[in-house]
């Protein structure tokens, strides 16, 4: 079995780009090095790359670039340098050159008596409070989004037999369509209990799923929509830490009826005592929200779009990026379609942005990043934002407000526009479901022609 000097795991919300990116950013960068380097990706379509036991325990470090939880607590005596995906894709180099340099620390120590406590307690401290906050929510994201789109989109294609197909009493009623429009969602219905618990799961581990889950169709059930799936999870997962806590003196025999039945039992009647008070208010605060944001979108379309498409393009499936996204699925459960439109403008522009500019201006940009402007072209149709980040992260005074400006532009069109998108992600592949489709392509475009002029502009000849 071949042995590596450092092993490494990527993941982001999505497992789409981010992941994949800071493979090989990482594998580049130790190949610079001269050393050898096995790196496990936590995709969308699960674990590749895996790494064993005994290539843990070969290792001489360990480099997570991840936003999303990769299971740390299998590194036990490992020196761990922790990041985020976006740091492990623009630093690393750097990285590569602070493992080898015996930088990181041990969060799980080899001490055979270590208390649980103790192990959960560093499985979710970085360091880093607002990182740690940031992955366990993303976590719960991740695993919402599968639920989000596949949703999503059967619904929306339900509406080509007509917008009320799904209704028996109306002219233009399709068993089949009904049938989508049901499965859909449920699907949908999925999102929220899917985001609780599995926020609870990357703080408390398996045994917070389950109350996570509970947590969240209470938050669903009693209409505190994402929001409330957000702090019930949170609420799970710290209520299975605390449980473990005060449970850690009983006889390690029992350690199997804590798992099975002392951690589910209490987990959720506390969870769902405590959620059962906080549901009203925090419903009413996410119908304000919502009501807040359709508001505005009529009000003053032109400074929500500004707004949408600097979240957008800021970190371009980042944080700021997947607040304006979730937001938008949220109201699209809702029925709003419109403020979807505008999140897909602005997230689809950024990597057209790179195609526009690497094909005008070809001299001032180099061969990988003419052949990468091209990949994005693809990417951007596709409604996936990440390849823009290597634009960005050579130049970023001057490319992410040149991102920010033309995701910008093409979400106030689509705005003023008065399109209308009912698929949560798909990119021009949902186009047959769009209102108004050429104006939203018009719209990505005339965004994307000037944000690819404005990045040609700001390179020197090469």
């Amino acid at each position: 079995m071949k042995k590596y000097d450092i092993i490494a795991a990527t993941g982001c919300p999505t497992g789409i780009a981010h992941t994949f990116m800071a493979q090989e950013a990482l594998e580049q960068a130790a190949k610079k090095c001269s050393v050898s380097i096995k790196v496990e990706t936590h995709g969308q379509i699960g674990i590749e790359n895996e790494l064993t036991e005994e290539e843990i325990k070969n290792a001489k470090a360990v480099i997570i670039a991840a936003d999303k939880d990769v299971h740390a607590e299998r590194f036990v005596g490992k020196k761990i340098i922790e990041v985020s995906v976006g740091q492990g894709i623009k630093d690393a180099e750097k990285l590569i050159e602070a493992a080898l340099n015996g930088e990181g620390e041990i969060r799980y120590p080899t001490d055979s008596d270590t208390k649980t406590i103790d192990i959960i307690n560093n499985n979710h401290s970085t360091g880093n409070i607002g990182h740690d906050i940031y992955k366990h929510l993303m976590n719960g994201v991740s695993h919402m989004l599968p639920f989000v789109v596949g949703g999503g989109v059967l619904i929306a294609i339900s509406f080509l037999f007509g917008i009320y197909s799904f209704d028996p009493a109306s002219d233009q009623f399709n068993p089949f369509a009904a049938q989508l429009k049901e499965i859909g969602g449920f699907a949908m219905g999925m999102m929220t209990p899917i985001l609780a618990a599995y926020i609870a799961e990357s703080i408390g581990k398996r045994p917070a799923l389950v109350t996570g889950f509970v947590a969240g169709v209470i938050a669903n059930a009693g209409g505190a929509g994402f929001l409330g799936g957000i702090i019930g999870g949170f609420l799970a997962g710290y209520v299975i830490i605390l449980l473990e806590k005060l449970l850690k003196n009983l006889p390690k025999t029992l350690d199997g009826l804590k798992a099975i039945f002392l951690y589910p039992l209490l987990g959720i009647f506390i969870t769902g005592m405590i959620m059962n008070i906080l549901v009203s208010p925090m419903a009413s605060i996410n119908e304000s929200m919502m009501q807040f944001l359709a508001n505005f979108e009529h009000s003053n379309p032109l400074l929500l779009g500004i707004i949408v498409g600097c979240m957008c393009a800021f970190d371009m499936g980042g944080p700021v990026n997947k607040a304006a996204y979730v937001t938008g699925t949220a109201l699209l459960a809702q029925g709003n379609t419109t403020f979807m439109a505008g999140v897909s403008a602005a997230c689809i522009t950024p990597p057209l942005i790179t195609g526009v500019a690497t094909l005008v201006y070809k001299n001032r940009f180099t061969s990988n990043e003419r052949n990468a402007g091209l990949v994005n072209i693809i990417l951007g149709c596709t409604h996936i934002t990440e390849g823009a980040i290597p634009f960005v992260a050579e130049d970023p005074l001057h490319a992410m407000p040149i991102m920010m400006a033309g995701s910008s532009v093409a979400a106030v069109l689509t705005y003023l526009f008065k399109v209308q998108v009912p698929a949560p992600h798909g990119g021009f592949l949902v186009l047959p479901v769009v209102t108004h489709p050429l104006l939203w392509v018009l719209a990505i475009a005339i965004g994307s022609v000037v944000g690819g002029l404005l990045l040609g502009m700001s390179k020197k000849k090469k």
